[in-house]
């Protein structure tokens, strides 16, 4: 019994040394360990963290067994590990500053890129419209809605447009003929920016092997953006959408429209428990009504 009231005796005097800021760092720090591990999970970036891992294991093992040489070895390669993370997690890196800069907190202050809800409306129901008629006539379609994170190095493999956006001129566009079918079209602001834009393809062997190159450079865009992807399969005519890295495939054309709706229209109240699933239940539940 005195080995557990001194245990709780030293964790009381411990826990009285704790101040505020002490919590508030420690709070702040996991909270950062827990988004790079968001970020970097199923990509070629946690295998790499698993070797270093590996790695440290293994000089803890050299050191406490003497092995000097293998010792000598190790410490040394760790020492350049700063370096060679900032090289292989290139790519994450750049992606969690984008999210950060990209987060659209300021532009909500300054009253900046507020859009028109009717006119957001409108143009859903035209990417709807022709995602449709697409889709019966299994014409391949990729339409990316740019959102806080700019896409401009994309924007720049394309063609300008700058036009409104109309369900006969993305029909027009990715008509198998047309010159700009092959690429990708980007929507910003409510506006078509650019056309025949080449994406980044994803590096996920997750993926379904009957996914061909535009399903994976939609996914890949969605992983390096916070876009919004709609596509459209050539050889099916199945409609998918990428959101984070995630692609929901199979929507139906009203799953589809309350999907964008909601990922591109949030209201206030739907910013706690937004996403697919919310949008699933809402048809689910309008299905439901409509059999009652």
């Amino acid at each position: 019994m005195n080995i557990i009231r001194e245990a709780f005796e030293n964790v009381k005097n411990y826990l009285q040394l704790i101040s505020v800021a002490d919590i508030i760092d420690v709070l702040i720090m996991t909270f950062i360990i827990y988004k790079v591990l968001v970020l970097i999970r199923k990509t070629q970036a946690a295998r790499v963290l698993k070797g270093i891992a590996l790695l440290v294991v293994a000089l803890a093992i050299a050191s406490l067994a003497g092995l000097n040489v293998i010792n000598f070895l190790l410490s040394n390669t760790l020492q350049l590990g700063l370096i060679a993370l900032l090289v292989l997690f290139q790519p994450e890196l750049r992606r969690m500053l984008e999210t950060v800069g990209g987060s659209g907190s300021l532009a909500k202050i300054i009253g900046k890129g507020d859009e028109d809800s009717g006119d957001m409306e409108n143009v859903i129901a035209q990417v709807v419209s022709a995602t449709s008629t697409l889709s019966q006539q299994k014409i391949g379609m990729l339409l990316v809605f740019e959102r806080s994170i700019r896409l401009d190095e994309v924007v720049k493999t394309g063609t300008i447009v700058d036009s409104a956006v109309t369900s006969m001129l993305i029909r027009n566009i990715f008509f198998p003929k047309a010159a700009l079918h092959d690429g990708a079209t980007i929507i910003r602001d409510g506006r078509m920016l650019a056309a025949g834009c080449v994406l980044p393809l994803t590096t996920n062997n997750n993926l379904s092997p009957d996914l061909g190159t535009r399903h994976r450079a939609g996914v890949g865009v969605s992983e390096v953006s916070d876009a919004v992807v709609v596509i459209v399969s050539e050889e099916t005519g199945s409609v998918s959408v990428a959101i984070g890295g995630m692609l929901k495939r199979h929507l139906k054309s009203d799953t589809l429209a309350a999907l964008l709706r909601n990922e591109l229209m949030p209201s206030e109240d739907d910013d706690e428990g937004k996403g697919v699933k919310k949008v699933i239940k809402r048809i689910k539940g309008k299905k439901n009504e409509g059999e009652n």
